[in-house]
């Protein structure tokens, strides 16, 4: 049977990499540490399509979003007060129970 061998490899060598600064590495290390084999090889395997040139551009995208998303910082929460619609709910429920249990609770004789 013929076949044809279209599996790219992408190997980034990121401890080795004069592109990056130091910080840069350390966070690339830390953010993608499990896609980063012992050496700090950055290593991205596709075999997606039957066109190596496709598999080669699906790498590349890969490689691309990775990095760019290590870089990203993640947006810090803020904190929102309850809204005045659940504190009213909450208390009209609240009250609810109570007479609820105070219905339970009258003597019978």
């Amino acid at each position: 049977m013929n076949k044809v061998s279209t599996k790219v490899e992408l190997n980034f060598d990121v401890t080795g990499s004069k592109l990056l600064t130091d910080g840069q590495k350390q966070i690339i290390l830390e953010k993608l540490s499990g896609k980063i084999n012992s050496e700090g090889i950055l290593k991205i395997v596709v075999q997606e399509t039957r066109s190596q040139l496709e598999n080669k551009q699906i790498a590349l995208e890969k490689f691309r979003g990775m990095i760019s998303s290590a870089f990203q910082k993640k947006k810090k929460r803020i904190r929102t007060g309850v809204s005045k619609l659940a504190k009213e709910n909450r208390l009209n429920k609240k009250k609810k129970h109570s007479e609820l249990k105070k219905g339970r609770a009258q003597k019978w004789f």
